[in-house]
C-alpha cells in the first residue's frame, strides 16, 4: 500500500463522513422543529391542567402532540441508523488499518535489519566492487538509492496511517457519545408518550360524555367544508363545461363545413369527429398546452402557497374521535397570522368568492381556501408567487390554516405530492 493509495483512501472517506453529516444534520433539523412544535402544543394544553375535562380542541391538540412525539422517535432511530452504521464502517476501517500497518511495520523492520547487517561504507563499496561489469556495478549503485528512498517512503506510509488510524478512532468516540444521547432522549420520549397516552384515554373517556354535542359540532364543520369544497368543485366543473361548449361549438362549425364539402349530413360528419376527453378539452389550445406541460413538469418542485407552514391535516380519508370519517379533498397548512398567500404557478382565477380563490393552469387546477381576505379578482391572470390574500385563523385549532388543493380536471390529487420537500 503506497502512500498516494493511502492518501486517496483518507480522502474518500472524509468525503463519506461529510455525506454522512449532512444527513445527519438534516434529520436533526427535523428533529428539533418536531421538538418546537410539541412545545407549543405543551403550551396550549398547560393553559387547560386546571380544567377538569379538555375541550376537543385540547383532546386534538393531545393526539397531535402523541403523533409528534412518535415522529420525533422515527427521527431518532433515522439517525441512529446513521451513527450505527457509521460506527460499523470506521470499525472495519480502523481494524483494516491495523492490519496494514502490522504488516508495514514487519517489512520495515526487515528493511532495516537488512540496512544494520550492511551499515558501513566498507560493506556497500565491497557490494559494488564485487560486480562482474559496470553495468552490474551501475544497477548496484542505483539499488541501493532506490533502496535508501524506499525505507523513508515506507516511514512515510507508517506515520499516515497512524494519523488516519487516531482520526477514525476520535470518530469512533463521537459517533458513540451521540448514539448514547440519542438513545436516552428517545428512552425519555417513550417515557412521555406512555404517560401522555394515559392522560389521552382519560380525556377522550370525559369528552365521550358529550358524545351528541360533539357529534354536532363536527357535522355542522363537516357541513360547511363540504359546501367549500362542492364550491371549488363547481368551479372547476364549470370551467371545463364552458371549455367543452366553445369546443362543440368549434366542432359543429367544421361538421358544417365538413358537410357542405361533401353532401353528408352534419350528423354524419359529427359521428366521425369523437368528442375529446376533459383533458384534452382544457389543453386544446398551444397555450393551455404549455401551460398544462410546465405545470405537471414542476410536480414536487412548486412552491408552497405560504412562505413559512407544515401540513397539519393531510389529504383523503380521515378518522377523527369516535371513529367519523372525513374525507379531504385538500392538506391543512399551519402558518402565521395574517400570513401572506401566494399562487404556486403561473394561472388564470376562475373563482374568487369568500374564503375561496381558484386558478386555472391549463388541465390543472388549485385552490386556496379559508382566506381572511384575497387580493384578486374573477378573470384575472396571476404569476407564480403572486400574493392572492391572506390566511385566517381556524378557531378549533387556534392557528392559522391555508387549505390547499391541487385538482387535474375534477379529480383531486394530493398537494404534497407536488409540493417542494
Amino acid at each position: 500500500m503506497d502512500l498516494k493509495k493511502i492518501l486517496f483512501s483518507f480522502f474518500f472517506i472524509c468525503s463519506v463522513v461529510f455525506v454522512s453529516a449532512q444527513s445527519s444534520a438534516e434529520l436533526k433539523k427535523q428533529r428539533e422543529k418536531i421538538d418546537a412544535e410539541i412545545a407549543e402544543l405543551t403550551k396550549v394544553l398547560r393553559e387547560k391542567t386546571q380544567e377538569k375535562i379538555l375541550s376537543q380542541r385540547e383532546v386534538n391538540a393531545l393526539s397531535r402532540q402523541l403523533g409528534l412525539r412518535e415522529d420525533k422517535i422515527n427521527t431518532i432511530n433515522a439517525e441512529l441508523r446513521l451513527i450505527n452504521n457509521s460506527i460499523q464502517t470506521n470499525t472495519k476501517q480502523v481494524n483494516s488499518l491495523k492490519a496494514e500497518l502490522e504488516k508495514m511495520k514487519v517489512d520495515y523492520e526487515k528493511m532495516i535489519l537488512f540496512a544494520f547487517r550492511n551499515k558501513n561504507s566498507y560493506n556497500k563499496l565491497m557490494f559494488i566492487f564485487a560486480s562482474k561489469d559496470f553495468n552490474q556495478a551501475f544497477k548496484r549503485i542505483k539499488y541501493l538509492q532506490q533502496f535508501s528512498d524506499a525505507r523513508k517512503v515506507k516511514a512515510a506510509e507508517i506515520e499516515a496511517t497512524k494519523k488516519e488510524i487516531e482520526l477514525k478512532i476520535a470518530q469512533l468516540e463521537r459517533d458513540r457519545v451521540t448514539q448514547n444521547n440519542l438513545l436516552k432522549e428517545q428512552e425519555n420520549e417513550k417515557a412521555i408518550i406512555a404517560k401522555d397516552r394515559s392522560v389521552h384515554a382519560k380525556e377522550l373517556s370525559e369528552l365521550k360524555k358529550e358524545e351528541s354535542s360533539f357529534q354536532g359540532q363536527l357535522s355542522q364543520k363537516q357541513q360547511e367544508k363540504r359546501r367549500i369544497d362542492a364550491q371549488i368543485q363547481a368551479a372547476i366543473r364549470r370551467e371545463i363545461e364552458e371549455e367543452r361548449r366553445k369546443a362543440e361549438e368549434a366542432r359543429r362549425k367544421e361538421a358544417e363545413a365538413e358537410a357542405q364539402r361533401t353532401g353528408k349530413t352534419v350528423e354524419e360528419v359529427e359521428k366521425k369527429t369523437p368528442r375529446k376527453s376533459d383533458s384534452e378539452i382544457l389543453r386544446s389550445t398551444p397555450e393551455a398546452a404549455k401551460l398544462s406541460a410546465d405545470f405537471k413538469s414542476n410536480r414536487g418542485r412548486l412552491p408552497w402557497p405560504v412562505g413559512q407552514g407544515n401540513v397539519v391535516r393531510k389529504f383523503g380519508f380521515e378518522t377523527v374521535e369516535r371513529n367519523v370519517r372525513i374525507d379531504h379533498l385538500d392538506v391543512g397548512i399551519r402558518t402565521s397570522t395574517n400570513a401572506p398567500v401566494r399562487a404556486v404557478f403561473d394561472g388564470d382565477v376562475v373563482q374568487v368568492i369568500g374564503s375561496v380563490v381558484v386558478i386555472q393552469h391549463g388541465e390543472y387546477f388549485t385552490s386556496y381556501s379559508n382566506l381572511k381576505s384575497s387580493a384578486v379578482k374573477k378573470g384575472q391572470k396571476v404569476a407564480r408567487g403572486q400574493q392572492i390574500g391572506t390566511a385566517d385563523d381556524d378557531p378549533d385549532a387556534g392557528y392559522s390554516v391555508v387549505n390547499f388543493g391541487v385538482f387535474q380536471g375534477q379529480t383531486a390529487t394530493d398537494p404534497t405530492s407536488w409540493l417542494a420537500k
